[in-house]
């Protein structure tokens, strides 16, 4: 946590605990872990634990960045999931009576 975050990962092997502001999600083979930095630049809000034996593929921000601006296929298709990940966001806070937990 706090680290510049150049990269994103995805699972290979194992699964991992991802912990991020008193939330965890678990995260399994072909899970992508810490994709924001892969947008943008910024410190690192997560934790990746490894609740057993795994890999990971590193993925470095400047070759996404690289396959986005070769394929805009894929630079729609990361918009489009974009988009559906920051509607559910404001669905949940609303519900949440408009509160995050910090």
């Amino acid at each position: 946590t706090g680290d510049t975050a150049d990269a994103g990962y995805v699972v290979q092997r194992g699964t991992f605990r991802v912990e991020e502001g008193g939330a965890e999600i678990i995260a399994g083979p072909g899970a992508l872990i810490g994709e924001l930095a892969l947008i943008v630049a910024m410190k690192r809000p997560s934790t990746a634990i490894a609740l057993e034996r795994g890999s990971v593929i590193r993925v470095a921000r400047s070759l996404f960045q690289r396959v986005l601006e070769s394929d805009p296929a894929a630079a729609r298709r990361l918009r489009d999931e974009l988009a559906l990940r920051t509607s559910q966001l404001a669905s949940d806070i609303l519900i949440a009576g408009g509160k995050l937990s910090t």
